[in-house]
């Protein structure tokens, strides 16, 4: 009779919880736990009873004893990897999704999560490989993520060229513009009263200091004369302390929640001339406006990185460096180039001052990176790893907001260990306060970039705080927009043609005598340097873009 009793409980509360009623399925669950502590199925259903109602340490505890009654329940292996994950536990995500995978590798589901977590610790391509079985789903729903997060990610993969990036990214916009209607094409000038261009500005991110600072660069700098300006936020409101110097003939429009149609009709009634996407794949759901080209003109600039794959898109705004001549075919839009850099930026909120290198202590090279974790690939691991080896004094520090959490520095110290480095050698640290974040850069004398997606926003910092930046000039934009930052900075040396080339170098400073002096030297007149150079000329960004500006809405017939 008990089993029978346990088998209703459990057919019940799954019901219970197939339905959304999961508090209903609690109450009855937390008594039955009791009474059939051995019952794997039902201890299982009281972790999903837990994770349904937000109670996710409790759930994950409750995940593991399920599995330690019965290590081949799906359930609770998916369970536990999708509480973990939805914690940021993504150390512990990928054990118990590799285990939901290992008992029922025909769940495309589980693939999908394990390819998130995958993501989130930097392991690109094998998070793509999971994402791909992902794109076999009977659920279109899911198919339809899969292909985003694929499009999403690519840049980042090793194994991917330029041309798999775009085809990748054409595979999942090609399903987003089959189904808008493109609502502005050209404008007959002689039908136009001759008036300001309206640039319209789009972000989920004007309230993020440290992302914006070559957008507001740009924005401060615009002609008020020449220029109207209209800001579209998915986001926090711009503000003084992001670092924009609010004028009062500026339109803020706040369109959080708006779908892309609604706000593509919006756009268009407010006659914006060209629209700039600042977001690309940042904040990807809002692709679907430049789908149904709501301007005469469509630009991206600033957070590209690759081509977007819409053909809504008209034009995108690079550099010489980011994209040479011979690779625009891997672009659906028109590529239009800057002189310096296309990301020159102003740092228009305090920061910590210059700090003088810490191996003048004599204890050794620290070398450092403070670059999103998702960056840190297995190439990057193993290159690391090789510089660590062959230089025994230097030690790394690595921080980011994901090793917050134990599993994922786990996770990333065995990475490590895998090949040969001793977690002593390996600092982990979590996230910061901003200005406090910015101080660890006082305890590093020399960034490491990672690749195939480098730093954008991580090599600003740090080259601000006096940190030169080591990087490697790679096979896509994605992989060369530290090179942007450094020869539009005067600092093209740090720029090695060659992975190999980039190990040597970080050795061979490592071990020259003379590394302490040069370091402080180059630290003490950094910022000086960076405001004489191209890298922090924000007022001439701004004048080439507005001449950009001016000329594609020309070439749209529309009149400035």
């Amino acid at each position: 009779m008990p089993q029978v009793e346990a088998a209703e409980i459990f057919r019940r509360t799954t019901d219970l919880l197939s339905r959304g009623a999961a508090e209903e399925a609690l109450a009855i669950l937390v008594e039955a736990v009791a009474r059939h502590a051995e019952d794997a199925g039902i201890a299982c259903r009281f972790a999903d009873a837990l994770h349904a109602t937000g109670r996710l340490a409790e759930a994950n505890a409750a995940y593991r004893r399920a599995l330690a009654l019965d290590g081949t329940i799906f359930d609770a292996w998916y369970g536990l990897g999708c509480a973990e994950l939805s914690g940021g536990a993504y150390g512990a995500a990928i054990a118990a999704l590799r285990g939901a995978v290992a008992v029922r590798p025909e769940r495309v589901d589980a693939h999908f999560n394990l390819g998130k977590a995958l993501f989130e610790m930097g392991e690109i391509d094998s998070a793509i490989a999971h994402f791909r079985s992902a794109t076999t789903a009977e659920d279109a729903a899911l198919r339809e993520q899969a292909l985003a997060a694929i499009a999403c990610i690519i840049p980042g993969s090793g194994q991917a060229d330029n041309a798999l990036i775009l085809q990748a990214r054409r595979d999942w916009t090609a399903g987003i513009e089959a189904t808008c209607e493109r609502l502005v094409e050209a404008r007959a000038s002689a039908r136009l009263p001759r008036r300001k261009l309206r640039i319209g500005y789009v972000s989920a991110f004007f309230g993020a200091r440290n992302w914006m600072k070559p957008v507001w660069g740009v924005i401060n700098n615009h002609d008020r004369a020449a220029f109207e300006l209209h800001l579209f936020s998915d986001g926090q409101d711009p503000s003084i302390e992001s670092g924009y110097r609010d004028r009062s003939a500026d339109y803020v429009h706040r369109v959080w929640g708006a779908s892309n149609a609604s706000l593509a009709g919006h756009v268009a009634r407010a006659e914006i001339d060209v629209l700039v996407d600042l977001n690309a794949y940042s904040f990807q759901r809002r692709l679907g406006l430049f789908a149904r080209h709501p301007a005469p003109v469509t630009l991206g600039w600033f957070n590209m990185f690759a081509t977007s794959g819409l053909s809504g898109l008209d034009y995108i705004v690079a550099d010489a460096a980011v994209i040479p001549p011979e690779e625009e075919s891997f672009y659906c839009e028109r590529v239009l180039r800057v002189d310096g850099s296309y990301l020159a930026f102003s740092v228009l909120y305090p920061v910590p001052d210059v700090a003088p290198p810490p191996c003048r202590s004599g204890e050794g090279l620290v070398l450092g990176c403070l670059c999103s974790q998702y960056k840190i690939t297995e190439d990057v691991v193993a290159a690391w790893a090789r510089i660590l080896h062959a230089a025994p004094q230097t030690r790394l520090l690595v921080k980011n907001r994901h090793l917050d959490d134990g599993s994922t520095q786990s996770h990333l110290h065995q990475r490590f260990a895998a090949r040969g480095i001793a977690p002593s050698r390996v600092l982990l640290e979590g996230g910061a306060e901003h200005f406090a974040f910015l101080e660890t850069y006082a305890r590093i004398d020399v960034a490491l970039d990672t690749f195939p997606y480098n730093g954008g926003t991580t090599t600003m910092e740090a080259l601000w705080q006096g940190v030169p930046v080591l990087t490697v000039n790679g096979d896509r934009w994605a992989s060369r927009t530290s090179r942007s930052l450094l020869e539009a900075a005067g600092l093209g040396a740090w720029v090695l043609p060659t992975r190999e080339a980039y190990v040597e170098k970080a050795i061979a400073l490592a071990h020259a005598a003379e590394t302490p002096r040069r370091l402080a030297e180059l630290r003490a007149g950094m910022r000086r340097r960076l405001e004489a150079s191209r890298v922090c000329d924000s007022a001439g960004l701004c004048r080439q873009l507005e001449r950009i500006f001016r000329d594609v809405a020309a070439r749209a017939g529309v009149r400035g």
